[in-house]
């Protein structure tokens, strides 16, 4: 079994020009060079000025031909890469874009967990804001609404030290609860914030 990208490549390429049609493809395999063999992955390379020719290898049914002609000369399944350069520091450059890649992915799916998670905590905060005005008795007295207005005020205070406050859509989630209690309520918006602030200290 040989780990010789250029051995494996030099042997299974005329197989491969066998298995293929169409000039596209044809000078891709004439241009491409074994570049390395890493972690069950061949990877093969066109030089900056051939790039244009690498989508005829990455072609399902040319990547599936190679794949499967390049597993019997290595003696195990071998997936295909193919990049632009030749040269083990074009493989290096690629292997830290794939990288960086991947650090945005998970940087980004965090994000969205994080969202999703914000937005639904807060969503229930504002439909337990609904639920304990509708327990509320007399709704027309203003003794009522005060001690409505001072139990969603704790409410609220204690949700947000359980948030990751800061970021936009939990402060946009944060207001539109903020604006349900002053609806409700009766109190401006701004002195509802004021109230939850001074709860959490934030105020004198």
């Amino acid at each position: 079994m040989s780990h010789d990208p250029v051995a494996i490549w030099s042997q299974v390429l005329p197989e491969v020009r066998r298995g293929v049609t169409g000039v596209g493809i044809w000078a891709a395999l004439n241009a491409c060079r074994a570049v390395a063999l890493e972690d069950g992955t061949l990877v093969i390379g066109l030089s900056h000025e051939d790039s244009e020719l690498s989508g005829h290898l990455r072609v399902p049914q040319n990547k599936r031909l190679i794949e499967d002609l390049t597993a019997k000369a290595f003696g195990g399944p071998l997936r295909l890469r193919v990049i632009d350069g030749v040269t083990p520091q074009d493989w290096e450059n690629a292997k830290r874009r794939d990288q960086e890649a991947r650090r945005l992915a998970d940087q980004a799916l965090q994000k969205a967990r994080n969202e999703a998670s914000a937005r639904s905590n807060w969503d229930t905060v504002y439909e337990q804001l609904s639920r304990a005005y509708a327990a509320v008795p007399n709704k027309s007295m203003p003794q009522n609404r005060a001690r409505f207005f001072e139990d969603c005020v704790r409410m609220l205070a204690e949700a947000r030290r359980n948030q990751d406050a800061g970021d936009d859509l939990s402060e946009r989630n944060f207001a539109r609860c903020l604006e349900r209690v002053a609806q409700y309520s009766e109190v401006p918006s701004t002195l509802v914030a004021q109230r939850v602030f001074q709860v959490l200290g934030e105020f004198e």
